[in-house]
């Protein structure tokens, strides 16, 4: 793994090299592709495919990293906004895989659950401007990566290497919405073998729909030691981030009103006075006897100052790499992360005081609700772990066999707290609790082995891996699962509980082949068995219920490959023709929660379920335009459905969320050295977020554009600047782009956006 990093970081360094590269090798060249081996998988078993440095550096600044995706073939990414910054309004389809399991790698170090609550998602972890490729097998990921979410898919994303030279950029980024980012980067340059940088991003930006604001600080430094045959890289990220919410609703809600959101003020019709004399104290004595909640209307609830997210993580890593004899190389990395943030929903009257009135007959410390209550849901933990790895090249054979062991800690607690006056806008109460949910510990401690042989025969033309692995989980929580471990009936509930599960399997194959036809093409095919942790593993277990018939079964999954590639002068491509087969599959679906309108996620088992079509991707440079005018396109058929029928849904059901097709096509043309131009659009086919196929989001068809200048020029304009101009949804596109499984509740595309960035290196 690290080795491959490290290889990855070489070969991102700059467009420059990878030119120079291209042009030995007489394949597809331009200043918007580049590294067409890694683009394309060259030499991997499996469907390989990567995102370049540069197209991330034409990405609009300060995308999340799962937007990052969305040009690759068979992945299907929803995101809220043109930066998809907002959590709660990612999702992710790739064969017959969601995001949930999919495994991230990022310099070696695993990223653990993508969970908004409590995991380690990608995009808090990323700067596109630092990256040097984001490299992503959607069916069967290298049996060393190290991931327990993963079934199959893997994206691997690695960060450039510090600069030889010192030196720096500044990027500034306006656009709609009132965005506001800044990028500085510092390079301290090649001291004897000692080079690192520093980086720092501030995003501010007004939601596009409706009151609040987005606003991220993120900084990412890195430092490489080189000496010898020997490494050592330390990496610091640090994300900072803060939003307010924004709603979901029925189809029909935003197509009368497609900007619907929160309030911006306390809605005038929602106070409705409820007289009474209640006991603060809980003492019995009544001291408060003039109090009156007046917040307690139906829609008190909508005021969009109750509905924010805060988080705050920390990851740091320290990698060493040597070789301890002339054919054997050891790798190890050592990282820790700490979470912590909160996220708040507001609670209504009539709601809390049900909740109320049971738990203080069952004598817990609540206290009477105030009117509108401020809901408080507190995520943190920390994360600790190590990955290594032996590298034996022995002959034509490269054996490798290492692991990575972890320990995740995810606390969570949950109450609902009085404000003052029971206004919406009042100051939070924190020592007045008006009602217990949750206060658990949840622990992940895994152990991953692998041993895998990378050889060739017939002359070095055919390639094969050998591989296994071993993964077990852990699992356990500790503490306050729900409602009904603090009260039944308003008697008291089972108490705190603790919950152990374990999840093992200790031989998980992969055998993988490439041929070479010739020197640009080859055929590859891949069969891989994958196992998993169940999805939303906490949100199963912290429901207050017996345990003995209702733990998961580990998720499975067999995925079988067979694709052509090849990299040519004029044109570079790959096909891949893959079937899946997933068992003890747990499907996420959505119940509206009555005290917020807004669904919220529980899981079912849905069997097994299976996904078979066939990716394609390419790049295709015409002679006749003498290199300026360059296309791309991905194109993939897919047909994922339940091999078991449950509850209504009949076996042959579409999976949610998962069109037949999915189209990304661009153009892009460069007449000179100092100006790129593109346009892309991507197609989605029809999808439903139910297996009943009752709620439907159409087709729909969304394009962006960009225009690059910079470099040599006859203008005047210095050659260390660049001007980009990036659009989003360039044609107003109005659609239901993102969908909660089980429910007709979902999100809108988000409109046109426009943003311009200012880039100087210095």
């Amino acid at each position: 793994m690290s080795q491959l990093l490290i290889v990855s970081e070489v070969q991102a360094q700059s467009s420059s090299d990878a030119q120079s590269d291209s042009d030995e090798k007489i394949v597809v060249i331009g200043r918007r592709i580049s590294q067409t081996d890694i683009a394309i998988g060259t030499d991997e078993a499996t469907n390989t495919l990567a995102v370049t440095r540069d197209e991330l550096l034409s990405a609009p600044s300060g995308i999340s990293g799962l937007k990052m995706l969305e040009s690759l073939p068979g992945f299907n990414v929803q995101t809220d906004g043109a930066l998809g910054l907002y959590e709660f309004g990612n999702s992710v389809q790739v064969r017959a895989f969601q995001l949930s399991q999919m495994g991230f790698v990022l310099d070696g170090v695993p990223m653990g659950r993508s969970d908004a609550f409590g995991g380690s998602p990608i995009f808090r972890y990323v700067d596109n401007e630092n990256l040097g490729a984001v490299i992503a097998s959607p069916g069967a990921g290298d049996v060393s990566a190290p991931s327990y979410a993963s079934l199959g898919p893997i994206a691997e994303y690695s960060t450039i290497r510090p600069s030889d030279e010192m030196g720096g950029m500044v990027a500034v980024t306006v656009g709609d919405f009132d965005l506001q980012r800044t990028f500085v980067k510092l390079e301290t340059g090649d001291l004897d073998g000692f080079k690192a940088y520093v980086s720092r991003s501030k995003t501010d930006s007004d939601l596009w729909r409706g009151p609040g604001t987005i606003d991220r600080e993120h900084i990412e430094a890195k430092a490489l030691y080189e000496f010898g045959d020997s490494y050592i890289r330390a990496t610091y990220v640090a994300n900072d981030f803060f939003d307010y919410d924004s709603p979901s609703a029925p189809a029909s809600t935003f197509a009368e009103d497609y900007y619907y959101s929160y309030a911006d003020s306390i809605p005038e019709g929602c106070i409705g006075a409820k007289p009474g004399v209640y006991d603060f104290n809980g003492d019995g004595s009544i001291d408060d006897s003039d109090f009156t909640p007046v917040f307690t209307g139906s829609n008190c609830t909508s005021y969009y100052e109750d509905r924010i997210n805060i988080r705050d993580d920390k990851l740091y890593s320290l990698a060493f790499g040597t070789y301890i004899s002339e054919d054997v190389q050891f790798d190890v990395t050592a990282y820790y992360e700490d979470k912590d943030g909160y996220g708040v929903s507001p609670d209504s009257y009539s709601n809390t005081l049900g909740i109320y009135t049971r738990q203080a007959a069952a004598g817990l410390d609540v206290v009477h609700p105030r009117g509108v209550q401020y809901g408080l849901s507190g995520v943190g933990g920390e994360r600790e772990g190590l990955v290594g790895g032996f590298t034996w090249f022995m002959g034509n054979h490269k054996i490798a066999f290492g692991g990575w062991i972890e320990e995740d800690t995810y606390n969570r607690t949950q109450a609902r707290l009085n404000k003052t006056g029971g206004s919406a806008d009042g100051d939070v109460i924190y020592d007045e609790v008006a009602y217990y949910r949750r206060n658990y510990t949840a622990v992940r401690d895994t152990t991953q082995l692998y041993l895998k042989d990378n050889f060739s025969m017939m002359d070095d033309n055919l390639m094969l891996e050998i591989g296994v692995k071993s993964l077990s989980i852990d699992y356990s929580l500790d503490g306050y699962r729900d409602y009904a471990d603090y009260e039944i009936d308003g008697q008291p509930g089972y108490g705190p509980q603790s919950v152990e599960a374990e999840y093992t399997d200790n031989f998980l194959p992969m055998v993988g082949a490439v041929y070479r036809l010739n020197d640009t093409d080859q055929l590859f095919a891949s069969f891989a068995q994958n196992f998993a942790l169940p999805a939303g593993t906490d949100d199963i277990f912290d429901n207050a219920v017996g345990f003995a018939a209702d733990a998961p079964e580990g998720e499975e999954a067999d995925n079988y490959e067979l694709g052509f590639r090849t990299n040519r002068e004029n044109y570079n491509g790959a096909v891949a023709l893959f079937y899946t087969r997933f068992d003890n599959r747990l499907i996420a679906s959505s119940v509206i929660n009555p005290a917020t309108g807004q669904p919220e996620t529980f899981y079912v088992n849905a069997g097994a379920s299976k996904a078979y079509g066939v990716e394609l991707s390419g790049v295709f440079q015409p002679e006749a335009f003498d290199r300026q005018l360059y296309f791309n396109a991905n194109l993939s058929y897919k047909k994922a459905e339940l091999v078991d029928g449950f509850g209504s849904n009949p076996a042959g059901s579409q999976l949610p969320d998962s069109p037949e097709w999915l189209l990304t096509g661009g153009i892009t043309y460069e007449p000179t050295e100092w100006l790129v131009a593109n346009m892309s659009a991507k197609y989605t086919s029809t999808r439903y977020t139910d297996f009943s196929e009752t709620y439907e989001l159409e087709s729909y068809l969304v394009t962006q554009a960009y225009l690059d200048i910079g470099g040599p020029n006859d203008f005047g304009m210095p050659e260390n600047m660049r001007l980009r101009f990036n659009v989003d949804n360039l044609f107003d596109k109005e659609v239901m782009s993102f969908g909660f499984t089980g429910s007709s509740f979902g999100r809108p595309l988000s409109p046109r956006t426009f943003q311009a960035t200012l880039t100087v290196d210095f």
